[in-house]
């Protein structure tokens, strides 16, 4: 079969596949390399990155629910000196596409680790990933995610400084109206948005009368939020121009495909990697099978089509 049915562009991105893997699920791929090959998948997000090392917060940092999981990690990262040089060659030597998940406590951060990403040869990182939505942190996270014009301003920045990068924003559904802080990355440059991250959640321990977590809230992940997930894609894609990344709750290729049906250019896999850390490649497997059982000969003839009371998804260029 031929392996270009599932390329996609994400601006000047070319990816051979629209699954990539999720920011603070898959760390910097080190582990998940004795699974598959990091090349095979369309890109790899790695795990939030600051400027300075950061310990995260204290245990326990995970609670499973019915139907999901709990997390209040706190962005722990080594920091962005270390990432790369010694995390980064790695990625490069597994000729991942690496697109780094960028978190800071003031934008003159988010700046500073882009511009340090940017002086890299072209073609070491894809792009950065602008993390305004992280709900685990006292800091920076969602202080930057829930204002339109707090996100404008954070994004024109960093893209004056991007140089050859590609710049996503990663929006949190805490929000109180994610399209119009969609609207606005794109109108600060953004060439792309990844929704959703995370949503607030609250683990109880009955004994103690008191929360699991030291900071209280942690981030939802997982099948329960994938309903949720799909209607705030729908509802972006509609709105903006750009290429929107669907996230949440994607166990399957069935589930990939509903968010490219609802619009997303492109996918992220998460929480399925610790129940299964080939998910995402059954994922791609899966998609490929899926849509050739049905005579689909490229992916762009299934972004976007969703039917619904014969309202169009935002016309977006081929895929």
């Amino acid at each position: 079969e031929r392996r270009d049915a599932l390329e996609i562009s994400l601006g000047r991105m070319r990816l051979k596949n629209p699954v990539m893997l999720a920011s603070g699920t898959c760390g910097y791929g080190r582990e998940l390399r004795d699974w598959f090959d990091l090349s095979s998948l369309g890109a790899i997000v790695v795990k939030g990155t600051t400027l300075a090392p950061r310990a995260g917060n204290p245990p326990p940092r995970l609670v499973e629910t019915a139907a999901g999981l709990l997390n209040s990690v706190g962005l722990q990262n080594p920091g962005i000196q270390h990432f790369i040089e010694l995390e980064l060659p790695e990625l490069v030597e597994a000729g991942a596409t690496v697109v780094v998940n960028v978190a800071g406590d003031t934008e003159e951060e988010y700046v500073e680790i882009t511009r340090r990403l940017a002086s890299l040869p072209a073609g070491t990182v894809a792009g950065v990933e602008l993390n305004v939505s992280c709900p685990n942190v006292e800091k920076g996270g969602l202080q930057f995610g829930t204002q339109p014009q707090d996100v404008f301003d954070l994004t024109r920045r960093v893209v004056a400084v991007a140089a050859h990068l590609e710049v996503w924003v990663k929006l949190s559904p805490n929000a109180p109206d994610i399209v119009a802080v969609a609207r606005a990355a794109e109108a600060g440059g953004a060439s792309a948005v990844s929704l959703v991250n995370t949503f607030r959640g609250l683990a109880i321990d009955l004994d103690a009368r008191r929360p699991v977590f030291a900071r209280t809230f942690g981030g939802l992940s997982g099948p329960a939020i994938k309903p949720l997930a799909l209607r705030m894609v729908w509802e972006v894609t509609r709105r903006v121009g750009i290429p929107v990344i669907g996230v949440g709750g994607i166990l399957t290729a069935e589930d990939a495909l509903e968010f490219l049906l609802c619009g997303a250019r492109a996918v992220q896999i998460g929480t399925a990697q610790f129940r299964d850390p080939e998910a995402s490649v059954r994922v791609i497997e899966g998609i490929e099978a899926w849509l050739s059982a049905r005579g689909i000969r490229k992916i762009g003839e299934w972004i976007g089509s969703l039917r619904v009371k014969g309202e169009q998804l935002y016309p977006q260029a081929d895929a």
